[in-house]
């Protein structure tokens, strides 16, 4: 699958079908990963710690200002579907935030035919980490190390550097044994990028799989 294919389970079932072997995870997998809270869910049960937001869709922009006035800003508001940085915005207040939701809530619903949000802590000064796994049909599971993605252009990647410069033997660590751990919780086979954001203080969050 390559670009937004390779996070489509109807595309991945349609090869299935075909008999066409998709290099990405099983449609079932991109099922259960696809929606973001539910990959945050499965990061939280395989123990792998997830950034602090709210644990359902949210239904309103007054929601998203009660959340952020509970714990603080700044957020970052994201598209529940889809990805390739549509449908995120920041916000450092209630006027940015009720703002940002509206323009949040229609760039997801033109692009992903879904528009419903969820809101998260924003991680200042974060790095974007990602580990490849590999996992056979026998329960089998690899990583093939990480790259930093830390590079970005409207929340998309520009440039990938691999290895990561400047992080910890015991945090590169860390990541393979989360990114592992994500991909067993849900039976990974094949192949899916495992994404983190490392924080300035060194502590990591897991993002999504792809």
């Amino acid at each position: 699958g390559y670009g937004f294919l390779s996070e489509n389970a109807t595309f991945a079932r349609r090869c299935a079908e075909e008999g066409i072997v998709f290099v990405g995870p099983p449609a079932a997998v991109i099922d259960s990963l696809g929606d973001k809270l539910a990959a945050r869910r499965i990061a939280i049960a395989a123990g792998v710690p997830v950034i602090p937001g709210t644990d359902d869709p949210l239904p309103d922009a007054d929601a998203a200002v009660a959340w952020a006035e509970v714990h603080g800003y700044p957020v970052m508001l994201k598209a529940l579907f889809g990805g390739g940085g549509r449908g995120m915005r920041r916000a450092y207040d209630s006027a940015e935030l009720r703002e940002a939701f509206d323009a949040a809530e229609r760039e997801a619903s033109s692009a992903f035919g879904r528009g419903e949000l969820f809101l998260e802590k924003l991680v200042s000064e974060a790095r974007h980490i990602e580990v490849q796994v590999l996992g056979d049909a026998g329960g089998n599971l690899v990583h093939l190390f990480e790259r930093d993605c830390s590079v970005q252009r409207r929340n998309q990647k520009v440039v990938e550097v691999a290895p990561a410069a400047g992080i910890s033997d015991a945090l590169r660590a860390a990541l393979y044994r989360d990114a592992l751990a994500v991909a067993r919780h849900v039976g990974l086979v094949n192949a899916a990028t495992v994404e983190f954001l490392v924080g300035a203080d060194g502590g990591y969050y897991f993002i999504e799989v792809n």
